[in-house]
């Protein structure tokens, strides 16, 4: 499953609600708990920990001045074609915004 989180933080009971070895697509004012050091980084781990695979869009990281060396270490970055065969690798996709 690919989930496209777009939340202002990253709520507990959405971390709870991702399985093991899904896919997970940062979007929005999202992408900032991938930023290495943020609040919110220990739920990502426990993501990363779960073989869960965590993706942000360089095109967002770029209109947010985020250096993609400025990451939490196993956050992806990907671009729109990756976003695509994110989409098509994953048939079921849920949205959290």
């Amino acid at each position: 499953m690919l989930h496209l989180v777009a939340l202002t933080g990253l709520p507990q009971e959405v971390v709870e609600r991702i399985a093991a070895g899904d896919d997970v697509l940062l979007q929005q004012a999202a992408i900032w708990t991938a930023l290495n050091g943020h609040v919110d980084n220990a739920k990502l781990l426990q993501l990363i920990a779960r073989q869960c695979r965590i993706y942000v869009l360089q095109e967002m990281l770029t209109v947010n001045g985020i250096q993609p060396l400025q990451l939490l270490g196993g956050v992806n970055v990907t671009d729109y074609p990756g976003f695509v065969e994110l989409t098509v690798n994953n048939p079921v996709i849920h949205t959290w915004c």
